[in-house]
């Protein structure tokens, strides 16, 4: 499992030309499932995704606060492509991701554990495997890696 979690002032998933969810300032995921992920896994990188510490405090004090401290919103969107693997070639591989419903169901998990872990009116979804158009605006930039039960592999 993996996630990067960019720091925005807004972001947002068009389908289709229909907006379907926004947020403001706050984090910006995108999260892929690998085989071999349980649900243990959903849940920790939930976890971490609440907790980690992107904002500076009132006195300056760097990456002090969370995305729960600011206030802010959470937007989740799977991208499978995550997991690519681009060593070999000039076409990435992605069977270092999950397929359907396996991972639309960890991803599901994924989203309901960071709801839980936050608030459901603050956390937002995109269309698991639909095609989207995903828009932000940094704040920053600042972006972070996350990952469970993934062997190091350099993405070269």
């Amino acid at each position: 499992m993996k996630a990067i979690l960019q720091r925005v002032l807004s972001a947002s998933v068009t389908v289709e030309q229909e907006l379907v969810s926004s947020i403001s300032k706050g984090v910006l995921v995108f999260a892929a499932m690998a085989p071999g992920d349980t649900e243990k896994d959903a849940e920790s990188l939930a976890a971490k995704v609440v907790k980690m510490k992107m904002w500076d405090d009132e006195s300056g004090g760097r990456w002090k606060r969370n995305v729960q401290d600011i206030g802010g919103e959470i937007l989740c969107v799977s991208q499978f492509t995550l997991l690519a693997s681009t060593k070999k070639g000039s076409k990435p591989d992605f069977h270092g991701a999950l397929g359907g419903e396996e991972a639309k169901k960890l991803y599901q998990l994924f989203h309901q554990k960071v709801q839980e872990s936050y608030a459901p009116e603050k956390v937002k979804d995109g269309v698991f495997q639909a095609m989207m158009q995903v828009a932000l605006v940094n704040d920053g930039p600042v972006g972070c890696s996350l990952s469970n039960n993934l062997p190091y592999r350099p993405l070269y």
